[in-house]
């Protein structure tokens, strides 16, 4: 890495996956924005199913779009030059500097594509180190994973190819904390070891004076100070990373009206329903395959890295069959992969997106999805409602968005549901987007019910329905909470860090 003297690197590591390395980075991003420096996040390889499309149309993972935000600038490419997607059979669409580069296993990807990987990552390293003061880096899982040290591509290799000092998060709410600490350090080859500059306790619940004894023998131990412990904040509510996320996710599930959301095998962009949960009286039901639908007033089929595999495994479950009886009474409405499996067929001739080949659909809208006719649609969307049926109030109302899509969709009798202003939609210059049929609607928009009169319509319209009051355009508790919990955040890690020691530790002005 060709990196400016001036720019300063630092990467937050952990002992496992899910140990908060993501928040803490974002905290830092903010808590270095608000001191005036310039500041980008930097995730050199990614496995992640939430993604988002930048503004110059290139995929990235959603967790650097949060830190992004949190520093206070345009989510870009070179933030995450390198994301996986995985698919199926150990198979991952490999996407570099925001474009796919081809789906690969692991073995090609480490044997045949590591080098040109290594060469994007650095290619990013570079181009942020010119326009930033402080480069705050993720690792990613553990990097002490001693089968995997010497074709790193997250860790400490990358820590070494920009001269970063790291921080170390361990979670202690799993348990075994100062064993994971511990190890982590035992198992880093000495060189490495020598970059951890400090020590993060993350998920406290207890007693911070029965903790002590433990934190004054891990640092002697492993001669590296702990920072802070930062205690479990259960008010925090931040887009997640990854579906594994999910299972520790407890959204609101309890209110006068209920959304229910199948959680498919292969789920991607589940932000997509993150503003619901802040919709007053709106509970969200995540329902798993093998589960009943249970009593709910909407369902949404979200997106879904696979959609054949996924439309295969709700049609064994039963679920298919379930979903299109429902659609008669209650709104039903997919997203992306959850809109083409509510189409009649999913044509898949050249195996593009699974080996099983073209499946029928659930036949609740008139679509057919063809996959292997253009190159992955990577799109910031914009497009008008038309404005039909239960959308009838939002007619004409401009919606922004973003697509992420292989397969395209040509519509038979369904009507379509956006009118496309940028972007793609169904079909590249077929000027619309989605589909709707009575109650039932689907769209390749990601990010729909971001957009808050869309998402207050529809919420009123299911209050209609259950004989309550419409609230109307009130304020959006969505967009205002999400600003508060990434300030709330960064106050959390300051208040519980000693900010003279980590000053001390990173050797820079904080």
């Amino acid at each position: 890495m060709a990196s400016s003297d001036k720019t300063k690197c630092i990467m937050v590591q952990g002992t496992a996956s899910n140990a908060g390395k993501s928040v803490v980075v974002a905290a830092l991003c903010r808590m270095f924005s608000q001191r005036g420096y310039r500041v980008s996040p930097f995730k050199s390889q990614n496995m992640s199913l939430n993604s988002f499309t930048t503004q110059e149309n290139r995929e990235i993972a959603m967790a650097q779009v949060l830190q992004a935000e949190a520093a206070g600038v345009e989510p870009h490419h070179h933030m995450n030059p390198v994301l996986l997607k995985p698919k199926e059979d150990f198979t991952s669409q490999v996407i570099v500097h925001g474009k796919p580069a081809g789906d690969m296993n692991f073995y090609h990807y480490q044997h045949n594509f590591r080098e040109q990987a290594l060469r994007a990552i650095n290619e990013s390293l570079d181009a942020l180190s010119n326009d930033y003061d402080i480069i705050v880096m993720e690792g990613a899982g553990s990097p002490a994973e001693i089968n995997m040290l010497d074709v790193d591509l997250a860790n400490m290799q990358i820590a070494r190819l920009a001269d970063a000092d790291v921080i170390l998060v361990a979670d202690i709410d799993k348990g075994g904390v100062f064993a994971s600490i511990a190890g982590t350090f035992q198992l880093l080859p000495p060189e490495d070891r020598q970059r951890i500059k400090g020590i993060i306790i993350n998920k406290f619940r207890g007693n911070l004076d029965i903790l002590m004894p433990g934190i004054r023998q891990i640092e002697e131990i492993v001669g590296v100070p702990v920072l802070g412990v930062l205690p479990y904040d259960p008010g925090l509510k931040l887009p997640e990373e990854d579906s594994a996320s999910l299972s520790e996710r407890k959204y609101r599930n309890s209110g006068r009206i209920t959304v229910g959301v199948i959680r498919l095998p292969r789920i991607s962009n589940f932000t997509d329903i993150d503003p619901l949960e802040y919709e007053p009286e709106v509970g969200v039901k995540l329902i798993e395959i093998g589960e009943e639908l249970g009593n709910v007033d909407a369902l949404i089929i979200p997106g879904t890295r696979n959609s054949i595999s996924d439309m295969v495994a709700l049609s064994k479950a039963g679920l298919a069959d379930e979903i299109r009886d429902l659609s008669s009474e209650i709104p039903v409405f997919g997203i992306c992969g959850g809109y083409q499996m509510l189409g009649t067929k999913i044509i898949d001739k050249s195996l593009k997106e699974s080996s099983i080949g073209s499946v029928e659909g659930m036949g609740i809208l008139d679509v057919k999805t063809n996959f292997g006719e253009v190159e992955k649609i990577i799109r910031q969307s914009q497009g008008t409602l038309v404005g039909n049926g239960i959308f009838s109030a939002s007619k004409g109302k401009i919606l922004h968005g973003y697509e992420l899509h292989e397969g395209v969709s040509l519509l038979g009798k369904s009507k379509p549901l956006i009118r496309v202003l940028q972007g793609c939609g169904n079909y590249p210059q077929s000027g619309f987007d989605g589909a709707q049929d009575g109650l039932t609607a689907g769209t390749y928009f990601h990010g729909i019910f971001h957009n808050f009169r869309f998402r207050r319509s529809f919420t009123d319209y299911l209050r209609e329905v259950k004989g309550l009051e419409s609230i109307g355009y009130q304020e959006d508790h969505f967009q205002e909470l999400k600003k508060f919990s990434i300030q709330r955040l960064s106050n959390l890690v300051e208040d519980n860090l000693d900010m003279d020691l980590l000053q001390k530790v990173l050797r820079y002005d904080i």
